[in-house]
């Protein structure tokens, strides 16, 4: 009886799930065992429908095909799995699907029986022409459903074999960690909190995270990170081994500009790194830190040269969302160098890193999130949970190390957060980004481009040499006020230059190099070896001193070409740079002065700006050590008179000649630039052999009284293209009236007033302001729009008033109120505007 039923519509559509649309089937796709669609048996009629069904999907299958006999019927209850692509591999099988839970029973208020009289009559067959028809709309739907969500989300099934391989052998080692710790004398220890409060631990048993849970169920949810000793960043989850002071920081706390954001965006670049590997072939992962402004990256490389697009932004997103689901724990274990090289024996980026970092018989750490185990210092986390949004933003390629002679690796951009809200905001910041972009407003206005021809080097146009030259002029006057004199020095020097200075070992690939007449020359990557052969070419007596010596030099470094980025990365440039030869005794007074330098420039751009300083490399350094101590404690002295409360330490992150200052400015969507430099170096007076006399009495020889100056490198704007850049999309392309490369625009409100309107503009271009007439046949409002879309920063309407007073009318940019309301003498608003100028000011308004 049930061979003659035909299912209705509605029992149609809910059984048609099981079988996946046309669209879907893959031929060349077998799918796995472990992907079935379970089929429920529940009644007799549901027996028949699925009969029904696969006959008319499946009509290669035989007529007497039965799925099960029928007498098994009994056990209506269990789901019973049924492996469609046994059957042909023409099916993509999709996760399991369950039919609605029924004790043997149909549906509720759906009843099968009894339904032969009210149920549709099958379709008629359509026309061919029709079907092929709907068939191309559906593919076409198909196609663009595909393309926005960036395909299935799918994980390597199997996965690596190495995966199981580091995994045995972290657990093994993790083991012999915990016998060590549980070894471990359990003395009482104090713990002391930033408002003095003392807590009581015990030793290798008491974590941070269970002082934060001691104060509030809510700081233990909120807080990234821990730091010891106001000094050492320190995991939550790890055991305290000693009397401390504590403090424990979340997402904003601000303490060594938000160092617990890097920590947030380094863990979120391991979950990055986690999802890379759950997907790709072959993923070698290679570098992957946080980003001073924000966010994190990591580098791959990937089987069959594979490269990294849009498309696959979903997939590594999806994957992340499942590991910080899981809340996986990070784990933090130090290893052996030999166990290290054993557990990364399938990647060989990372056994460099370990050959070339981790010194023979010592040890490094690897943390753990899940079935990724990378080599890493950390601090991390607790757990991926914390990381609630992240987001692929981007990328690229690079190269290992960042040598083009190297393996090239997929670079792939990352953004977190540990709220929802806080990438909605950010997301609209990156809008508001893309629109200031100063590659964008720099085509707009004619500013500056960029050509093949000369990669990394920018063509600057008449209107971006305008506001160029007013940056050089403004650094030009401070240095008149400040003491300083300029200089010009060679833009290639012979290589025995860069020896002596030392950059040579630890440079010379960054550099352009070039033979002249069998010899090694170089294109100058920075001016102080020039500046120290300048000041040793005579004599020099500590009357001279401090002798601070300024030069806009153009400087050429060999970045590789993936790191080019508009004017922000570039490999020819020209920097403020300055160096001042001075004594011991007077450091301090010329660290003084340099910090009020940047100030007073920094200032007519609005920009806030904290201070790091970078101290020594342990690495990377030469020299005396007791010198380099000395060096980094005038400079805590400084900052400390100076701006207390504003400066940070940047462990480790020195050049290699002496300790550094760096500046770092806020720009109006609140991402840091580093800018300025202010660097102590007693090194390169000593490289070059530098001296002064001294006022002793020299002796009988004529020698004695010679010694060494100190050399203090400074920098104010630094690349006045990488600066440029960053004032131009602070700005938005609205540029001051004292930087702006179209401050005054006369138009004439009909042709009787071109000649008044020409000789109105001479006059502003006469007192050194950028004036033009707009003697178009652009009607008035036409003109009027036209130099307001050009930001035009005043814009002076004459007719026959305006020509019988000798006076313009303004209309100011700036002003909430614009129109044309009164007239100004010419001479006047001459005056007005001169004033304007001279005082950079932000705002470009006149009274």
């Amino acid at each position: 009886m049930f061979e003659s039923k035909i299912p209705s519509r509605r029992e149609l559509s809910t059984l048609n799930a099981c079988i996946p649309p046309r669209h879907q089937r893959h031929a060349s796709s077998p799918q796995p065992p472990s992907q079935q669609i379970e089929l429920t048996r529940r009644s007799p009629e549901v027996y028949m429908i699925t009969r029904h069904i696969l006959a008319a999907r499946l009509p290669f299958l035989s007529p007497r095909f039965n799925p099960r006999p029928f007498a098994a019927r009994a056990s209506a209850q269990r789901s019973i799995p049924f492996q469609l692509a046994s059957l042909s591999h023409s099916l993509h099988t999709t996760p399991a699907v369950k039919m609605p839970e029924a004790a043997g029973a149909p549906v509720p208020h759906e009843p099968l029986v009894g339904k032969t009289e009210t149920q549709q009559p099958p379709k008629q067959k359509q026309p061919k022409q029709q079907q092929q028809q709907q068939q191309q709309q559906q593919g076409k739907k198909n196609d663009k459903k595909e393309k926005k969500g960036g395909g299935a989300v799918t994980e390597l099934n199997p996965p690596p074999e190495w995966f199981a391989e580091r995994i045995k052998i972290f657990d093994d080692y993790m083991a012999k960690y915990n016998d060590f710790v549980a070894k471990q004398e359990r003395s009482p220890i104090t713990v002391t909190l930033p408002d003095g409060k003392q807590v009581e631990g015990t030793a290798w048993e008491t974590t941070p995270m269970d002082i934060a849970k001691g104060i509030s169920t809510s700081l233990a949810d909120r807080i990234i990170i821990a730091k010891v000793d106001n000094q050492e960043l320190w995991d939550l989850t790890r055991p305290l081994e000693k009397s401390v002071s504590l403090a424990l920081l979340d997402f904003d706390s601000p303490e060594n500009d938000y160092e617990a954001r890097q920590v947030f965006w380094h863990s979120s670049a391991h979950v990055m790194g986690e999802a890379c590997e759950r997907s790709f072939e072959g993923c070698c992962l290679g570098y992957g830190p946080p980003l001073p402004e924000g966010g994190f990256f990591y580098d791959m490389n990937l089987a069959n040269e594979k490269t990294i697009g849009p498309e696959d932004y979903k997939q590594i997103e999806e994957i992340s969302k499942k590991a910080v689901k899981e809340k996986q724990k990070f784990e933090r274990l130090s290893l052996p160098k030999e166990v290290l090289l054993e557990m990364f024996k399938y990647n060989k980026y990372k056994q460099h890193y370990i050959n070339e970092k981790v010194p023979d018989g010592t040890e490094s750490t690897v943390y753990r999130c899940g079935p990724l185990i990378d080599l890493c210092l950390g601090p991390h986390v607790p757990h991926t949970g914390r990381i609630k949004s992240l987001a692929v933003t981007k990328n690229s390629s690079s190269y290992f190390l960042g040598d083009k002679d190297n393996d090239s690796f997929q670079r792939v951009y990352g953004m977190s957060f540990p709220d929802s809200k806080q990438m909605t905001e950010w997301k609209k910041l990156q809008e508001e980004a893309a629109k200031r972009d100063h590659r964008k407003i720099g085509l707009q206005q004619e500013l500056f481009f960029f050509s093949d021809l000369s990669p990394g080097s920018p063509f600057m146009l008449p209107l971006g040499m305008r506001i160029y030259n007013a940056l050089m002029k403004f650094i030009r006057e401070e240095y008149h006020k400040r003491g300083f004199v300029e200089v010009g020095t060679p833009n290639m020097f012979n290589s025995k230059l860069w020896q002596t200075s030392g950059h040579w070992e630890h440079y010379s690939k960054d550099m352009f190099l070039l033979k002249v007449e069998e010899e090694q020359f170089a294109l100058k990557p920075m001016n102080c070896p020039g500046h120290c052969v300048a000041f040793d070419h005579r004599e020099r007596s500590y009357k001279e001193l401090p002798l601070r010596m300024a030069e806009f030099g153009v400087l050429h470094r060999n970045e590789a070409s993936g790191a080019l980025s508009g004017m922000t990365r570039v490999r020819r440039f020209v920097q403020d740079d300055a160096h001042i030869f001075c004594t011991v005794d007077q450091i301090g007074d010329e660290l003084l002065g340099a910090i009020d330098f940047l100030d007073a420039v920094y200032k007519p751009f609005g920009f806030d700006y904290k201070v790091g300083l970078s101290t020594r490399n342990p690495e990377k350094w030469m020299g005396d050590l007791e010198v380099w101590n000395k060096a980094e404690s005038s400079l805590k002295d400084v900052l400390e008179a100076k701006m207390p409360g504003r400066w940070h330490i940047n462990e480790a992150d020195a050049a290699f000649y002496g300790p550094k200052l760096d500046f770092d400015l806020t720009d109006a969507l609140g991402r840091k630039w580093q800018c300025g430099t202010i660097q102590l170096d007693f090194q390169l007076p000593e490289r070059f052999n530098l001296s002064y006399r001294g006022p002793e009495q020299p002796n009988a020889d004529g020698t004695g009284n010679f010694h060494r100056p100190v050399m203090i490198h400074r920098a104010i704007l630094g690349s006045l293209e990488r600066f440029l850049a960053i004032i131009t999309e602070n700005c938005a392309g609205r540029w001051p009236f004292w930087l702006s490369p179209r401050q005054v625009v006369v138009i004439p409100v009909a042709a009787l007033y071109r000649d008044y309107a020409t000789k109105v503009a001479k006059a502003f271009s006469d007192a050194d302001i950028y004036a033009e007439a707009d003697l178009s046949d652009n009607t008035l409002n036409k003109k009027i729009r036209n130099a307001q879309t050009q930001q035009w920063n005043f814009i002076l309407v004459v007719g026959q008033d305006e020509l019988d007073a000798g006076a313009v009318n303004i209309r100011n940019r700036d002003d909430e109120v614009q129109g044309r309301e009164e007239t100004v003498k010419l001479e006047e608003a001459i005056a007005k505007l001169v004033k304007l100028k001279s005082e950079r000011q932000r705002i470009s308004k006149v009274a």
